[in-house]
């Protein structure tokens, strides 16, 4: 079992080896991840440098101008890692010829006095693992939680320490190397995106990186695109229209591909929603990966390859509750959401609302959840053993709650998916896998023809390479 470490320790250790030397640039909360490595003692064994450019102008003169008018943000950061490994690089190489050099920068937004920005900030680092070699990347994101400036300071002081240990000691094992960074850390700070780049980790998926950030609790939320690459949602999702389409995609099936496509077509063509400014999410919950007992990394990843190759952006969360996904997504001040659920779901949704607040606080319990410029778009079921549909507006909801469904009905909060492929409505996830595992029956037919390709392709979910490889 591995023994946490504080700090000032992580900071002697690394200040102790000889062979790590590198320079810190850091903006907007002081120089607090140099000052431990000062404070820890033998600093001169691995600072070459600190800075910190505060004035706009100044640090636009050494980076850079941003385009965007924004310094806490991706594209900053990156600057700041080119501008100051390349002066590292192009400065020591040919006096220090055995070190190993990093550049570390961080930008960061810490609470200000008028409490008006909550705290938030990217980090960054670029490093060697051995002489000469080339560099390695990783990047992340924080939202710090400390209701304390000072605090605040302290702890991304903390974390940028842990990172800077976490890629030295920890680099051929990237799970620890993930849950380290919050060592001494729990509940000040959560990591919603982490990237990691390099000819150390030429195997690594950052598609599995986002869901190391969840499994270990460092976020509730984070998100791929259809490439691969881990994103923020600062950086595409703020002020904009997002609609959300939860489901376990094991695999995605017709009738996943039809509630996607319907429900976007309805989200995009409504009065409220500028469509140039609408985003899709594939929402995988952590409870949906953990159904059957312990967390399957390999079917994580194998859902999230049909997502990718259909095109998708997608969230793995520990939101299975949607009032914590609402939450997370209200710090980025999205216009409109909407979140697409089968009837079912939305039957079990209402019913355990209505259960668990028989106590009076049921107004309470939906409000919270169906707040303004929140929607949920309901895609119909077939109900088992009868051609009749099942939806919205004839879910068999407790007697003592039909009001407030019809009032969320009537007010537009609740919506039926309006096109719909009924011809679909028969297919069933568990069924298809069943099928496919086997090799047997049509199964083919039941999911998009890409989704049939990539499972043959990559063998995922179980199919039988073997009798692949033999028919061939």
């Amino acid at each position: 079992m591995r023994t946490v470490k504080e700090p000032e320790q992580k900071a002697l250790e690394i200040n102790l080896n000889d062979k790590i030397y590198g320079t810190f640039a850091e903006i907007g909360a002081g120089q607090e991840v140099a000052r431990y490595f000062f404070q820890a003692g033998a600093a001169a064994g691995t600072i070459a440098k600190t800075m910190s450019a505060y004035d706009k102008i100044y640090s636009d003169q050494i980076y850079g101008v941003e385009p965007s008018g924004r310094y806490v943000c991706e594209s900053r950061l990156y600057k700041m890692l080119d501008h100051e490994y390349g002066l590292m690089v192009d400065r020591l190489q040919s006096s220090r010829m055995d070190t190993t050099f990093f550049a570390f920068a961080d930008t960061v937004a810490a609470l200000n006095y008028h409490r008006t920005i909550p705290g938030d900030g990217w980090l960054g680092i670029r490093f060697q693992l051995g002489p000469d070699s080339e560099p390695n990347d990783i990047v992340l994101h924080a939202k710090m939680l400390d209701n304390d400036n000072l605090l605040q300071q302290q702890a991304i002081g903390i974390l940028g320490v842990n990172l800077i240990y976490a890629c030295f000691m920890y680099h051929d094992d990237a799970e620890t190397m993930i849950a380290s960074l919050m060592d001494s850390l729990r509940g000040r700070m959560k990591i919603d995106m982490i990237r990691i780049n390099g000819p150390e980790f030429p195997n690594l998926d950052n598609r599995w990186l986002s869901l190391m950030l969840v499994k270990h609790k460092l976020t509730d939320v984070a998100i791929f695109g259809a490439d691969g690459k881990n994103l923020h949602a600062s950086e595409f999702l703020y002020k904009k229209n997002v609609l959300v389409v939860r489901g376990s995609f094991k695999p995605l099936t017709l009738v996943n591909e039809d509630m996607i496509k319907s429900s976007w077509e309805q989200f995009r063509s409504e009065p409220d929603t500028d469509p140039k400014k609408a985003y899709l999410l594939a929402e995988i919950t952590m409870q949906n990966l953990c159904n059957a007992g312990e967390l399957d990394e390999k079917d994580f990843l194998d859902r999230a390859e049909i997502l990718c190759a259909m095109g998708l952006t997608v969230a793995v969360t520990n939101c299975h509750e949607h009032q914590r996904l609402i939450n997370y997504l209200s710090d980025y001040k999205v216009q409109k959401l909407g979140l697409v659920i089968g009837a079912k779901e939305l039957l079990e949704l209402i019913n355990n609302k209505f259960h668990d607040n028989k106590d009076g606080r049921l107004l309470a319990a939906f409000g919270e959840l169906f707040r303004k410029k929140v929607k949920m778009y309901v895609y119909p079921m077939m109900q088992e053993g009868s051609s009749e549909l099942m939806n919205s507006k004839n879910i068999p909801v407790a007697a003592g709650v039909k009001f407030l469904l019809q009032h969320l009905l009537d007010n537009d909060q609740i919506t039926d998916i309006e096109k719909f492929n009924v011809e679909n409505l028969h297919i069933f996830s568990k069924q298809v896998l069943q099928l496919l595992q086997s090799d047997e029956g049509n199964w083919e037919s039941m999911v998009p023809k890409k989704v049939a390709q990539v499972i043959k392709e990559k063998f995922l979910f179980g199919f039988p390479s073997e009798k692949l490889e033999f028919e061939y």
